[in-house]
């Protein structure tokens, strides 16, 4: 008997019309432009959308009530019909009486890049962690629209009206109910962030206790970060040309050089109009840029707007309180651009992650900015002071250890390290004198 062999459907992706504004009367960051609009676009295709049409719209203010005007309201309607759209994503962000509004003219849901970008975060984020943050940002998002979702049971007695039969009384009672048990969902939310934080901070601690330098690596999404970490330290790290493909931070040990050995961490991208609740929802993850030793901003040197972007991720910096922090340019994707073309500067260098060009003159540079006076020492210490062979594992980088009429140990250490082990250097390792006794 033959076995009839199924092929399985593929999944129907939604077809979307992007719709955004430009409007003298926006702050710069918040209006919508071509660029904005591809990535948009690009968004929307992350997400599992297909864009079916795009509308830019020029305003000289938008327009309270349906942002975009009544006009051009009724032109996007005739286009979701003749395209059999799914869903209109708009490029700003609206308040929650206009996408109320919109989605009653358009008959099909409403949703802003905001939005757009907490769905795609919920669909990425894998660890508890990423969940947790993801979940925390969609609720702070979702408080304030709440209204909008309970329209058939919202009273209309305050305005004059007469509210229809069956709907009077329980529209409030069930929309304060939802308010509270939303409420109760972000305290609980934060606190085990809080717990988060507090573990981060206990591992911080021992870090900086053993003197163990932090590299941060930051920069635009899709500019190549977890391929630079890949190609760094072997992490093997999901790496894909798409939006938002890492979202859980990842930290390994990068041995530098032999005299440097360096904890370094992936961290989510950054992107334009990053909602302001992922950003204080991340702040768990995102608080170890503050604390970081050095920063590598990692900027794709073949977008065509990569200077914009460098400076969307520059703000983002600022605002996390790290903009004092030393940071390092990798011009990423240098093998996609002309050797005359490529960004340079001081503090910066251009690489290729995916060919390995640069890496070890980046791994240079890292050493560097980063050296506080190691030295490397061969040190003999007594059998009887065991403890000191204890602290230079806790505190100093052992290369090897023999055992002859004492334990022979070859390290790295720092100056405050150096300054506990001296006396047992073989040869004597001078004393560092101050400025003032040379």
């Amino acid at each position: 008997m033959e076995q009839l062999q199924k092929t399985a459907e593929p999944m129907r992706r939604e077809r979307v019309i992007l719709v955004g504004l430009h409007s003298p009367r926006l702050k710069r960051e918040e209006n919508a432009d071509d660029w904005s609009m591809e990535e948009l676009a690009a968004l929307t295709d992350t997400a599992g959308g297909c864009v079916a049409a795009c509308a830019l719209q020029n305003k000289d203010a938008p327009d309270p009530r349906t942002f975009i005007g009544e006009g051009k309201v009724a032109e996007i309607k005739e286009l979701v019909a003749s395209e059999r759209a799914d869903m209109v994503i708009f490029d700003n962000d609206l308040s929650p009486s206009q996408m109320r509004v919109l989605t009653d003219e358009f008959g099909v849901q409403v949703l802003d890049r905001s939005g757009l970008i907490l769905d795609i975060f919920a669909q990425r984020a894998k660890t508890k962690e990423g969940r947790l943050q993801v979940e925390l940002a969609q609720y702070q998002y979702l408080l304030p629209r709440l209204t909008g979702m309970w329209t058939h049971l919202t009273r209309q007695n305050a305005a004059g009206g007469k509210s229809p039969i069956g709907t009077r009384g329980p529209g409030e009672t069930q929309l304060e109910t939802d308010r509270r048990h939303i409420h109760r969902k972000i305290d609980k939310l934060r606190e085990d962030l809080e717990e988060v934080r507090r573990v981060r901070g206990t591992q911080r601690q021992q870090r900086m206790k053993n003197e163990i330098p932090v590299v941060a690596i930051v920069g635009y999404t899709n500019a190549g970060k977890s391929t630079l970490l890949n190609a760094l330290t072997g992490a093997a790290i999901p790496a894909n040309n798409r939006l938002f493909d890492t979202l859980d931070t990842t930290s390994r040990l990068l041995a530098v050089s032999d005299m440097m050995d360096v904890v370094i961490s992936d961290t989510v991208g950054f992107i334009r109009k990053l909602p302001h609740q992922l950003v204080d929802a991340f702040k768990a993850t995102l608080e170890e840029l503050e604390y970081a030793d050095l920063l590598l901003h990692v900027i794709d040197a073949s977008n065509p707007v990569w200077e914009e972007q460098a400076a969307v991720v520059d703000a983002l910096i600022a605002e996390l309180g790290a903009q004092t922090t030393p940071c390092i340019r990798v011009y990423n994707k240098s093998d996609c651009v002309s050797a005359e073309n490529r960004p340079w500067g001081a503090g910066s260098i251009a690489i290729s992650a995916k060919t390995g060009a640069g890496l070890p003159e980046l791994l240079a540079l890292i050493e560097r900015t980063l050296d506080k006076g190691s030295c490397r020492l061969t040190l003999r210490i007594p059998y009887e002071r065991g403890d000191l062979l204890d602290l230079l594992y806790r505190e100093a980088k052992v290369l090897s250890v023999r055992y002859e009429e004492a334990t022979v140990v070859d390290a790295v250490c720092t100056q405050r390290t150096l300054g506990k082990v001296r006396v047992y250097a073989d040869p004597p390792h001078p004393e560092e004198k101050e400025e003032w006794e040379r």
